[in-house]
């Protein structure tokens, strides 16, 4: 795979600080049952690393010390480890909204057949990826298959109650380009997705998230093979719009990867880019129990154009 972090080096983009910390995103592992182009964590059935029960405990001591109330768990796909319920069970007892980023097929996996009963039964928020509305462009993108199982995955949740109005039970979709490309418009193309699911398959769900494809790890590395890495980059820093700076998710949420150790957001995990921290090379969960990174520099490369470009991105969709 071709390493993008060197291409990203050099940069103009402006410096940003830190607001209040309002969510820990925690990256719980890299193993998956799936492998897409355009993963940024370059997941897929072969990785082997995942979060122990001492990381996850440190996680958990951190929440309990801190005014943070959201847990956003991320993998891979976070349902395959071990600690995954332990985490949620623990986080939900501290008062904690969780949310799940949920790949869908993983509800038919073997052995997570009562996984919908148990994000039922703990309230979990699940964002769930959808990179399209039709068949052939996500199996194109995620493998054959993978939509249908899709579709079976979403109505499962619905039955439960997910994404019905009234339920408590919140159902989010998420959007990517196939390409090179920034996204549509969230609230147009999240009308085209609600159209179509209802009337094609009586799916329902609360809202779309539309977000740009990142210049890192598996879609940058594909980006460089096609000779297309640079051609993107002047997408993203020609759609620049300084007025997203306010809100890009770094400002408001500390990324914790597998082993524990923090960063300013996921794809400056993957980059291998620590939070700037008391002059430390890297700083583990453990050491911010009970400190405030309010007001702390945000480590920046070229790669951050892509959450400032157009309607602007982030884990929660468009900014704007």
């Amino acid at each position: 795979m071709h390493a993008t972090l060197p291409r990203l080096k050099v940069t103009d983009f402006p410096a940003i600080r830190r607001k209040r910390l309002e969510t820990l995103q925690v990256n719980v592992g890299y193993r998956c049952n799936q492998s897409c182009v355009h993963c940024h964590v370059s997941a897929g059935p072969t990785r082997t690393e995942e979060m122990d029960r001492r990381t996850v405990l440190d996680v958990l001591a951190f929440l309990k010390a801190s005014a943070v109330k959201t847990l956003d768990i991320t993998g891979g796909a976070p349902e395959l480890n071990g600690n995954f319920r332990f985490l949620v069970e623990k986080a939900r007892e501290l008062g904690v909204h969780v949310i799940d980023r949920c790949n869908l097929t993983i509800l038919e996996q073997e052995g997570e057949e009562d996984l919908a009963q148990f994000l039922t039964d703990h309230n979990v928020e699940i964002v769930a990826s959808l990179p399209c509305y039709l068949e052939r462009n996500v199996d194109a993108q995620r493998g054959r298959g993978v939509f249908s199982a899709s579709v079976r995955a979403l109505r499962l949740l619905n039955r439960f109650g997910y994404g019905q109005q009234g339920s408590g039970l919140t159902l989010n979709l998420v959007y990517n380009p196939q390409g090179a490309v920034l996204p549509p418009a969230q609230a147009p193309l999240e009308s085209d997705y609600r159209e179509h699911l209802r009337d094609e398959f009586g799916i329902a769900f609360n809202h779309l998230y539309v977000l740009t494809n990142m210049p890192i790890q598996r879609f940058g590395s594909m980006l460089i093979s096609k000779g297309q890495f640079e051609q993107y980059m002047d997408v993203l820093k020609n759609a620049y719009q300084p007025e997203n700076l306010d809100s890009v998710m770094c400002r408001s949420l500390l990324s914790v990867d597998w082993r524990g150790y923090v960063y300013d957001c996921d794809f400056n995990q993957m980059l291998g880019l620590p939070l700037p921290w008391k002059n430390r090379p890297r700083t583990h969960i453990a050491r911010l129990i009970g400190a405030d990174v309010g007001g702390n520099p945000i480590a920046v490369m070229d790669h951050c154009y892509g959450c400032t470009a157009g309607q602007g991105s982030s884990c929660g969709g468009a900014l704007g």
